[in-house]
């Protein structure tokens, strides 16, 4: 913990008096995940630890040695600790946009770089950044994340947030940050969420081929043909957003679009049966930062599958074909990605 106190007091340092409060935060979070930490293994031989908690970590312990085994991920001490925060989520990040742009506005650190949102330990610390934004003029989303990567830097552990999810979800959970700490280029969301999304769905499809039961085949596939039509349409009215900002067209044309978009959704979940999964990111305002969301981590994962697959999904040559696409000039780089899809 000595390491990661210094870690945050040189960030102080660098960015000064006004990002005090901010990492004070950063730090106070990360010491109540670490102080809460115990080896999975030491959860699992305590007679106290109830049976259904014994099976999921150890079922995680398979997926962390799978992960590094057979997806070729790093191999280090994360995800093999347990830790129990009380409460359903380890951070809320804070999207934002102007009211009339789909491009995200940005929140710049030392070493990871500048991203495209800004997370709090606290969700009413969350609230508060998300109320003053709105009082800028920007449209504002505040989601409340199971788990995230700290690039290696700290063995992050598995959090009670992320027990109420299905195996698949778990392991795809693994398998995305862990994907983080092989491959992070600086300043480009968009780049490292879809190839961690690509890591997270190869992943869990190669997983379930060796571990899956024909039920939990089938839930995952109809589950993601569900959010890949889900991501369509979300898709589709970044589009039409797109061409309403370009032309300058009224306030109006957004709302519309915005309407449009929930007259899809309800045919959409007319014809899954029922299916209310989506309803809750339906269910407040939506927005540019609410759409962004969702497109800075699916907009390249086709590009990025095809190139796997042109690599007849050889992970490890795959892995070196991204390393060398962060390589170059960010726009030159979302060109290839662009091309390739």
């Amino acid at each position: 913990m000595l390491k990661f106190s210094f870690f945050i007091l040189s960030l102080l340092f660098i960015n000064g008096c006004s990002s005090i409060a901010y990492y004070s935060q950063a730090l106070g979070g990360q010491w109540e995940i670490y102080s809460h930490s115990q080896a999975i293994d030491s959860v699992v031989a305590d007679p106290a630890t109830p049976r259904a908690l014994k099976q999921q970590l150890t079922d995680i312990l398979k997926m962390r040695a799978f992960a590094s085994k057979v997806l070729h991920l790093p191999d280090n001490r994360s995800y093999t600790y347990y830790a129990d925060i009380k409460r359903p989520y380890v951070v809320w990040s804070v999207f934002a946009a102007p009211a009339f742009s789909l491009k995200p506005k940005r929140w710049c650190f030392p070493i990871i770089g500048c991203v495209s949102y800004r997370g709090y330990f606290s969700e009413a610390a969350a609230m508060a950044l998300a109320k003053d934004l709105r009082t800028q003029g920007y449209d504002v989303y505040v989601a409340g994340i199971a788990a995230y990567s700290t690039l290696g830097w700290f063995a992050d552990p598995v959090l009670n947030t992320m027990l109420a999810w299905s195996k698949s979800r778990m392991a795809g959970l693994i398998f995305h940050e862990l994907a983080h700490q092989k491959i992070y280029i600086q300043d480009d969301t968009a780049f490292n969420e879809a190839f961690a999304m690509t890591v997270e769905y190869v992943g869990i499809e190669r997983w379930l081929a060796q571990y899956g039961t024909q039920k939990d085949i089938v839930d995952y596939q109809q589950s993601r043909q569900r959010q890949a039509e889900f991501v369509n349409l979300v898709l589709a009215t970044r589009n039409d957003l797109q061409k309403i900002y370009q032309q300058k067209s009224s306030p109006k044309a957004k709302t519309a679009a915005f309407k449009k978009l929930r007259a899809q959704y309800a045919v959409l979940k007319k014809r899954w049966g029922g299916y209310a999964g989506y309803d809750a990111w339906f269910a407040n305002d939506l927005n540019n930062a609410k759409l962004l969301s969702v497109v800075t981590y699916q907009d390249y994962v086709p590009a990025f599958r095809a190139l796997l697959e042109q690599l007849d999904g050889d992970l490890v040559a795959f892995y070196e074909k991204v390393a060398q696409l962060g390589e170059l000039p960010l726009d030159e780089r979302h060109e290839q990605l662009r091309f390739g899809e």
